[in-house]
């Protein structure tokens, strides 16, 4: 029978030595390489992006998807640029609002804007693309950047290495969590700078909750399980403690009404909390958060275990869920790389944020500083400082381009204009339910407007409200915000 046959030809596996899904990734970056079929004995070389010819684009290189690099991108003109973008991520997640998403009180999606609606033409232009892949070095004599792509888990695919060449290169990789060195924080703490990182406190949280619901539970371990410690009195750690107590006072206390009186949050901090708010806004926030139910202790982490921390002064705190919210420091990639520091391991800019030892690489947001020859200080970690470089080095990198020093070595001793300058709009952050902090001093001594309470809540949101990327976010956020304040809380653990 004519069709039986076919059935078994079709069913019959085939046999082959290297997974078809592998094929297809080479295949698709095969066509990425400038240059003519290698042959057998260097086809193990990577492939990648050639350089550009004079009468093609010039080509950006942005390395990083965060505050900056998503900046810059918007800010860049895809009419005078090619632009490749190098990220682990294909997201934007708009931070401010992160620690609200562990709770329920928006969803993941809120906060992550994609890279493609930010820039459409990464997505849409012949010579523009968005690799998902981490930069493993930079060569800055060959003007390449050397890549390998991200896979998830052990059982997918090899990482792919290739290379990328640029005409201008943008360092924007962000910075990676200060551990200190403290033995058994990155084995047992959580960070909250992705929203994977989200994702994993709020199913922690719940999955704790559900746990110490169990009959026969010893009742020390249900404390321990219950007993929620931020380590960190930034705005972070701060914004993630009063959402934290909110949700235990308003969704807690009603769902889970077994164990509610066994869930405590513990802020640890060495110092003083939020400490580049004004005085009053501090101890406004202390005596909120304490009202709220959180206990603050000032201390230092010494070591963490599986299921305690231990202070400097000797004492052992338990816990069930251990969030780490202590700043951020020079990520790996940007201690490998051979360029100039700033104070603090930062890679080295000038005053027009390039790296002034190398032709046609800048850097900007979290892992760049000035160089001490400038005379300016490092500027904070921040956001807005990131978004403020994007939006400045865009329009430089699109003048250099009108002025012809587009590509490669074509720019030297060009005029850019007018240098960085920075100017601080305030500081905000929530403390609980209904209330926030505004702080609109531009730096700690000066003087200025400091709000606390409704109004300053009130303030809080319709700022980040308007700060969202996109008016898809800006709907999620507006319609979560209702859902939950009319019914609650999401507590399923998904």
């Amino acid at each position: 029978m004519f069709w039986y046959r076919n059935l078994i030809k079709l069913s019959t596996p085939i046999k082959s030595k290297t997974p078809i899904t592998k094929n297809l990734l080479q295949a698709s970056l095969s066509h990425f390489s400038t240059a003519n079929q290698p042959p057998a004995s260097a086809q193990a070389q990577p492939s990648g992006l050639g350089p550009t010819k004079p009468h093609d684009k010039p080509r950006v290189v942005v390395l990083g998807s965060g505050w900056a690099g998503c900046r810059l991108m918007k800010g860049l003109d895809p009419k005078l640029y090619d632009i490749v973008c190098v990220s682990p991520r294909n997201h934007m997640v708009f931070t401010p609002l992160l620690a609200s998403t562990c709770v329920g009180t928006l969803e993941f999606r809120s906060v992550a804007e994609p890279i493609a609606r930010i820039q459409p033409s990464i997505s849409s232009a012949p010579g523009s693309y968005f690799f998902l892949a981490n930069s493993t070095a930079v060569d800055t004599e060959n003007h390449e950047v050397h890549c390998e792509t991200v896979t998830d888990g052990t059982d997918t695919l090899d990482p792919w290495k290739f290379k990328i060449s640029y005409d201008k290169l943008v360092i924007a990789s962000g910075a990676q969590a200060s551990t200190f060195g403290i033995h058994g924080v990155k084995e047992h703490a959580i960070f909250l700078r992705e929203v994977h990182h989200a994702q994993e406190i709020r199913r922690k949280l719940l999955l704790n909750l559900m746990l110490s619901d169990v009959p026969g539970l010893p009742e020390e371990e249900k404390r321990r399980l219950l007993h929620c410690i931020v380590v960190g009195g930034g705005p972070t750690g701060v914004e993630f403690s009063g959402e934290l107590s909110d949700f235990i006072r308003r969704d807690v206390h009603e769902r889970y009404t077994h164990v509610k009186d066994y869930i405590h949050v513990t802020l640890i901090e060495a110092n003083e909390i939020l400490s580049s708010f004004d005085d009053r806004l501090r101890r406004y926030a202390i005596k909120h958060l304490t009202k709220s139910g959180v206990r603050l202790v000032r201390g230092i982490v010494k070591d963490v275990k599986p299921e305690n921390l231990v202070l400097t002064d000797g004492s052992e705190v338990p816990y069930g869920l251990l969030v780490w919210s202590t700043g951020v420091g020079p990520s790996p990639f940007v201690n490998s790389l051979g360029l100039p520091k700033s104070p603090g391991g930062r890679i080295g800019v000038d005053e027009w944020l390039r790296v002034p030892t190398v032709q046609d690489v800048f850097s900007i947001g979290d892992c760049s500083g000035f160089l001490e020859s400038t005379g300016k200080p490092v500027l904070p970690a921040l956001a807005q400082v990131a978004e403020r470089q994007g939006k400045y080095l865009a329009n430089v990198l699109n003048k250099i381009c009108k002025d012809g020093g587009g590509h490669a070595n074509g720019a030297k001793d060009m005029n850019l204009g007018d240098p960085f300058e920075y100017k601080h709009l305030g500081s905000m952050a929530t403390v609980g339910r209904f209330k926030a902090l505004v702080d609109l001093r531009q730096s700690k001594e000066a003087k200025g407007i400091s709000l606390a309470g409704f109004v300053s809540w009130f303030i809080w949101r319709s700022a980040y409200l308007t700060r969202v990327v996109s008016w898809r976010n800006r709907f999620y956020v507006a319609m979560n915000w209702l859902t939950t304040f009319v019914f609650g809380r999401d507590i399923s653990r998904i």
